[in-house]
């Protein structure tokens, strides 16, 4: 089995939302990035991959196997850090580290002691003093020292500071060196995904836009920029959404439609999503 996560056909209804048919595949031995607005169905993905939720439909696979299938020795091979610490607040590391020690048999208690030195993590201060960058740490180590081959975050570095955001990012590209670890992270700051990410899955109102890898999304689209009189001329089976002023128009285009000797600048992934956002306006 080559992929540590395959979603196929999704679809969880609630009276004020739908997950439609999402589909998404990560290769092992890849960081792949789950973006989109606050509500667009991040979360409910999440919890049915791990099976929090029931669905009402489709099939949720980690490492070829649904969670309810898996064994105990199975599932300590998965990884979750959510946006917030969920150990008890007066314990200090050291006593998460004994705690971990009676849930996992395979715990690493040399890494995770090797971690938490190596990321500046007080020995004998407990959870609650903590900063969150500190707490956010501390559930990252705990994640991947219980054999985890895949992790999975959801807004994990949302209310870091920059500092504390890159020294995380550093983390998961470190745990995907081996090729075999992966990482599947949502995420609303774009550039952190940017930086890190080797496949990007955009979701918009519970609809899956997009799910390619990262270089092949900045190769397929970019910004045009032209007069409102030559945009008029533009296919627009090639634009996405624009921009428009008085005088002239920025577009997101797909390159391949577009012909003619026109500005195209190249499109980050942050450009990609802002646009797409407000498609076709």
């Amino acid at each position: 089995m080559n992929n540590a996560i395959e979603i196929k056909n999704l679809c969880k209804n609630y009276p004020s939302f739908s997950l439609k048919d999402v589909n998404i595949t990560l290769p092992k031995g890849y960081i792949m990035g789950y973006v989109g607005a606050n509500g667009a169905g991040k979360s409910t993905t999440i919890a049915s991959l791990l099976g929090l939720i029931k669905s009402d439909s489709g099939i949720c696979l980690i490492d070829g196997k649904q969670m309810s299938q898996m064994t105990k020795a199975e599932k300590s091979g998965v990884g979750v850090v959510l946006d917030e610490c969920n150990f008890p607040e007066t314990l200090t590391w050291k006593q998460v580290d004994k705690f971990m020690k009676k849930i996992y048999h395979n715990w690493d208690s040399e890494k995770f002691t090797s971690d938490c030195i190596k990321w500046n993590l007080p020995e004998k201060t407990q959870v609650f003093k903590y900063s969150k960058g500190m707490k956010m740490k501390l559930s990252i180590a705990a994640a991947m020292c219980h054999g985890a081959k895949l992790l999975v975050l959801d807004e994990a570095t949302s209310g870091l500071d920059p500092v504390v955001r890159n020294e995380i990012l550093d983390i998961l590209l470190d745990f995907v060196q081996d090729e075999e670890n992966s990482v599947f992270m949502s995420s609303h700051i774009i550039s952190d995904l940017e930086k890190v990410c080797d496949y990007i899955t955009f979701i918009k109102d519970g609809r899956i836009i997009f799910s390619a890898e990262k270089e092949r999304l900045t190769e397929q689209y970019g910004i045009l920029r032209c007069s409102n009189s030559d945009f008029e001329k533009i296919d627009k089976t090639a634009v996405i959404a624009f921009n428009q002023n008085s005088f002239s128009t920025d577009a997101l285009v797909h390159r391949s439609r577009i012909e003619g000797d026109y500005i195209i600048d190249k499109a980050n992934v942050e450009d990609i999503m802002l646009y797409y956002m407000k498609e076709g306006k």
